[in-house]
């Protein structure tokens, strides 16, 4: 029995029975062929050249997972820190993103597997049955709410994209059945992260004219133009605010304290995943170009996740912690964050006071429909409106009370699940700083949660994925501990 520090597979991964390759099936492979055919046709009957050109990427993309569905998940993670909002140059009633393409790519890849019989056995964890009845409740509250607003081609999409999120969860976990798979996904993450981070820094450092003539390349790739720099409460006389690409600064802010607190173990782990120097250079890119957002949610929640680490295990960290501190007090930049940090404590700042109306009008629909919430169509009252900065409220508006249960049963399963175990990572060096990280981050999501709405709204879908790719990462890492646990047992049983 393989147990979790083992890597029993071909790095060939095509070549391994284990995993899933329906291309080895000649049935599978005939439905494929034939059925990418008749699609590319239709395609490029209805839509012409640019829309065949669209299809043939779609379709290479698909080939490369099919042969090694570990690329079409680092091809997911890529999209999702560097090119989140890239759209295809295709419009067949809809527009599909990289980040669809991506995802449906290894999704379609694990379900064709399981289907054709190619992979015969799936890996679960305590969080699947909790998860599949949050995502039952959103199907629900979906079609309930259609009652409140049209069916359009952008809202079905845009929910099918939040369903094939949430249902990523379980195909990471099916897929990080072994410790190599997990820390090479890890690794892939906190690469992304700190590239989106050090993009970022320097489109800071730029000028604006500069900066913005870059990203206005991007449109090519369905990304907004004209001018496209974000500051302090829009006001371009105050401090310009760092986006990278991902086009707003609190859902870049929010992105990477998430990878942040992942990264926060490493710096003391005694077998960090990278060298020394690429640790730290991983993890100070990312604080710089947090601070740099001027996201007063993102500075928080980075500081939760860190806390829950330093609290949990590495009590070494609190020096670390309290020196960033400190030299953010001394930074000159620091001078104008300090004063947004007091301004919100107070109630002082427009962004701040707009967040109270907010929250009041939250609570008022909430208080109308408290059950099953107005779906993601629309509200059926003309005094109210969707969109509150605050996770938990925007759950409770479109899925009531049951959604905003039936989520805090998965985020519960998750945290029972792996801090029920917590003792056997602390004995264990290999697995704890991941199972730390992972932990970690998804505090600090759920902390900037308070604060801001993108982790459940429909219009940052690469947000979303983010998030429950985590999760998923940190149900796998624990079921990977208590697998290697459970074969220790029995060997300890089979020879006292």
């Amino acid at each position: 029995m393989a147990t979790a520090t083992q890597e029993p597979e071909s790095k060939k991964s095509w070549r391994n029975p284990d995993v899933v390759n329906p291309t080895r099936s000649p049935w599978a492979l005939g439905v494929l062929v034939g059925g990418t055919a008749v699609l590319g046709g239709i395609i490029l009957g209805f839509g012409g050249p640019l829309a065949g050109a669209a299809f043939i990427l779609a379709v290479v993309t698909a080939f490369i997972v099919l042969r090694d569905i570990e690329i079409g998940f680092w091809g997911v993670i890529a999209v999702v820190c560097l090119l989140p909002f890239a759209t295809l140059p295709v419009d067949i009633g809809l527009t599909p993103t990289f980040l669809d393409l991506a995802l449906g790519a290894v999704v379609g890849v694990w379900l064709l597997g399981i289907v054709t019989g190619q992979q015969r056995d799936l890996v679960t964890a305590p969080i699947a049955l909790p998860l599949l009845i949050f995502m039952l409740v959103a199907i629900f509250a979906f079609i309930f709410g259609l009652a409140n607003g049209p069916l359009t081609p952008t809202l079905l999409r845009k929910f099918a994209e939040l369903l094939l999120s949430l249902g990523f969860v379980y195909v990471i976990v099916d897929f990080c059945r072994t410790q190599a798979r997990l820390e090479r996904m890890v690794k892939v993450v906190l690469l992304a992260g700190a590239g989106a981070a050090i993009l970022g820094i320097i489109f800071w450092l730029l000028p604006e004219d500069t900066t913005n003539t870059i990203l206005n390349f991007l449109t090519r790739v369905g990304y907004p133009g004209g001018w496209v720099i974000r500051y302090i409460e829009e006001n371009p006389e105050l401090s310009e605010r760092a986006i990278s690409t991902s086009v707003d600064p609190n859902v870049l802010g929010g992105l990477l304290l998430m990878i942040g607190a992942l990264a926060g173990p490493q710096l003391v782990a005694k077998r960090p995943l990278f060298p020394r120097w690429l640790t730290w250079g991983i993890v100070g890119s990312i604080f710089i170009c947090v601070v740099l957002t001027f996201s007063r949610g993102a500075m928080f929640g980075l500081a939760a996740g860190l806390g829950f680490i330093a609290l949990l295990r590495y009590r070494r960290l609190i020096p670390y912690m309290l020196g960033g501190g400190l030299l953010l007090l001394l930074l000159p930049v620091a001078q104008t964050y300090i004063q947004r940090f007091i301004e919100g404590i107070q109630g002082q700042d427009l962004a701040t006071q707009m967040r109270f109306g907010e929250y009041q009008d939250a609570l008022t629909l909430i208080g109308r429909y408290p059950i099953i919430g107005v779906g993601f169509a629309g509200t059926p009252d003309i005094d109210l409106y969707l969109g509150v900065a605050n996770v938990y409220l925007t759950i409770a508006q479109v899925m009531g009370l049951v959604g905003l249960l039936a989520f805090f049963a998965v985020i519960g399963t998750l945290f029972f699940y792996g801090l029920s175990h917590r003792h056997f990572f602390k004995a264990h060096e290999e697995l704890d700083a991941l199972w730390l990280g992972l932990h970690a981050a998804i505090v600090g999501g759920l902390a900037a949660g308070l604060f801001d709405h993108y982790l459940f709204n429909l219009e940052f879908h690469h947000a979303v994925t983010a998030f429950w790719l985590l999760v998923g990462l940190a149900t796998a890492v624990t079921r990977l501990g208590v697998e290697e646990q459970n074969g220790t047992l029995m060997n300890a049983v089979k020879h006292p």
